[in-house]
């Protein structure tokens, strides 16, 4: 019997919201871009952020056109078994395992820290009720699940063009200044860390791939996430302009670094204090729908690989129907994996900040990252059979070779910068653990392969070849988003 997961439940905008939710712009404007001028004193972060959003674009272009011919929810390992090879397609699947983990076990801390600051209370205890919460909605339809991401996202991008109206309605040097955009800003030491915080920013963007057996229309995963990439390279541009402006681009890097500036909040009181009050709530619950979507993401990571048997066939299995409207056994084993490596961090006492949500967010976004430039070069090797007769050269050959040379650019710069972003001292080798755990993770899912290629030959055989026929599950009676 083929196990499925509910067939056309995802309209282009349910798709759409994933993505856009997955990134969190509430998180992006009150830690991501406060953080980067602190941290990094570049002027230029909204260009920086232009030129990142174009690129990830180009990478998305590749990617979202060999999700759509191949359909599978575990999208890079999907992607590049049936492109680059089998063996690539255990190790890509492993990798997307710890990467979108990573980041969503990341954002505990984050969520209980915030609250603990805000309510008091010992973070992990915050972080347990998130928990609790992420696992009561990770086994219920995803349908559920979405009609949350819709009013925590829309009301997240309103206080976002709120904030943009406040800074630039009330320039700090008498008029607005575009030096933000200037590229000579680019000519700085800290424009690497700069890149390395935008490309984190939008790392989640890619979640419609995953929902490809769940959507009404599989074109639509192409233009949602890449819609999801410009739209909120956008947003996020303007918003880092407009608190330039507000503050002053010469003063806006020394002024984020001041915890006493309240930034951005500060700017919102311009408007009134109920925009604070608001902005403060909408944050929480920003970070709960965006650990939401990466929880979703990952349980179907898992269900697919159960499905064909690279990981234990029960977690596949979720009752006696062909068609799953939640994969309840990735789910669960998502929750129980956050369980524990939330428990060990908060037993060793580290910072859920500093440490915990720091060096897991960034193992996280240096992962898909990778994952982004394999699956632009699976593009470009994808066989007739796979790129179907309406493959173009645009989405199959030309924006992945140009996405390739931005992204091999970017990753470099978050690379070499991995040690300012972490807080180690100079010279340590610490930074370098990130891309070894991500290298030694693909090299377990290339030997696991090849223990199955020799050990049982039928499941290699149907490796990133598990999806149902069309005809086999069942539509869903009603399509809700």
């Amino acid at each position: 019997m083929q196990v499925a997961l509910a067939r056309r439940t995802l309209t282009p905008t349910g798709l759409w919201v994933f993505g856009a939710a997955a990134s969190a712009p509430m998180v992006v404007l009150a830690g991501g871009i406060v953080a980067t001028y602190a941290t990094t004193q570049v002027t230029a972060l909204p260009l920086v952020f232009v030129l990142v959003a174009a690129v990830v674009a180009l990478l998305a272009a590749g990617y979202t056109a060999m999700a759509r011919q191949v359909g599978h929810p575990a999208a890079y390992y999907g992607i590049l078994a049936n492109s680059l090879g089998r063996g690539w397609g255990v190790a890509a699947g492993l990798v997307a395992l710890v990467a979108y983990n990573s980041i969503q076990i990341s954002l505990y801390g984050l969520v209980g820290a915030t609250l603990a600051g805000q309510l008091g209370g010992a973070w992990w205890v915050w972080a347990g009720l998130a928990l609790a919460v992420i696992g009561a909605f990770g086994v219920r339809a995803i349908v559920l699940s979405t009609r949350v991401l819709v009013a925590v996202l829309a009301v997240s991008l309103l206080i976002v063009a709120a904030f943009v109206l406040a800074g630039v309605g009330q320039p700090a040097d008498g008029g607005l200044s575009w030096a933000g955009f200037d590229a000579s800003g680019l000519a700085v030491s800290g424009v690497g860390g700069a890149v390395a915080f935008c490309v984190a920013a939008l790392m989640g963007v890619d979640a419609p791939g995953s929902m490809v057996e769940e959507a009404v229309d599989r074109r639509s995963v192409g233009r949602a996430t890449i819609g999801a990439v410009v739209v909120l390279g956008g947003v996020y541009a303007l918003a880092a302009w407009a608190m330039g402006v507000a503050v002053g681009p010469d003063a806006v890097g020394e002024v984020a670094a001041d915890p006493a500036a309240g930034l951005p909040f500060s700017i919102l009181e311009r408007l009134g204090g109920g925009w604070v009050v608001l902005a403060e709530l909408v944050l929480i619950l920003a970070i709960v729908t965006s650990k939401l979507v990466f929880h979703n993401v990952v349980a179907r990571y898992v269900f697919a690989l159960a499905r064909e048997g690279v990981l234990p066939a029960g977690l596949a299995r979720t009752g006696s129907t062909t068609r799953v409207s939640a994969p309840r056994g990735g789910s669960l084993t998502q929750t129980a994996i956050a369980s524990v490596v939330v428990g060990a961090f908060a037993l060793a006492g580290a910072d859920p900040i500093a440490v915990m949500f720091t060096w897991l967010s960034t193992l996280g976004a240096m992962g898909l990252l990778c994952l982004l430039l394999a699956a632009s070069v699976a593009a470009m090797t994808a066989p007739a059979s796979v790129r179907g007769p309406q493959a173009g050269a645009w989405e199959w050959r030309l924006a992945p070779a140009l996405g390739v040379l931005g992204g091999l650019v970017l990753l470099a710069l978050m690379v070499g910068n991995a040690g300012s972003l972490l807080g180690a001292e100079p010279g340590s080798l610490y930074p370098f653990l990130l891309p070894a755990i991500l290298a030694a993770t693909a090299v377990l899912g290339a030997v696991w392969a090849g223990h199955l290629r020799q050990s049982r030959p039928e499941v290699y055989a149907g490796i990133g070849r598990g999806t149902p026929t069309t005809h086999a599950v069942p539509d869903a009676i009603n399509v809700s988003i």
